[in-house]
């Protein structure tokens, strides 16, 4: 099972508001996840990112593969400098 840490939209018509969660890489974008870890407000202002970085980092190293997006904001939030001070 490929299992991906990806974007899941919320939120009305020209509002979004995103859940960050981990799931299977075949389910629909806003369709079931296993796991939700973080969410990010891009509407607001300033942007509002809130992120476990626990449980990103537990999932990363079981073999979770973040986005493109979820990686930016990973390497802006400090997540991946989180798991090389764990190491």
């Amino acid at each position: 099972m490929a299992v991906k840490i990806r974007l899941k939209r919320m939120g009305a018509k020209k509002k979004p508001f995103y859940r960050i969660v981990v799931a299977d890489s075949r389910a629909p974008r806003d369709g079931r996840f296993i796991e939700e870890i973080g969410y990010y407000n891009p509407v607001s202002d300033p942007k509002v990112v809130k992120i476990d970085v626990e449980k990103a980092l537990k999932w990363i190293s079981i073999g979770a593969k973040p986005t493109d997006t979820v990686s930016t904001l990973f390497k802006n939030n400090g997540v991946y400098d989180k798991k090389e001070e764990i190491e």
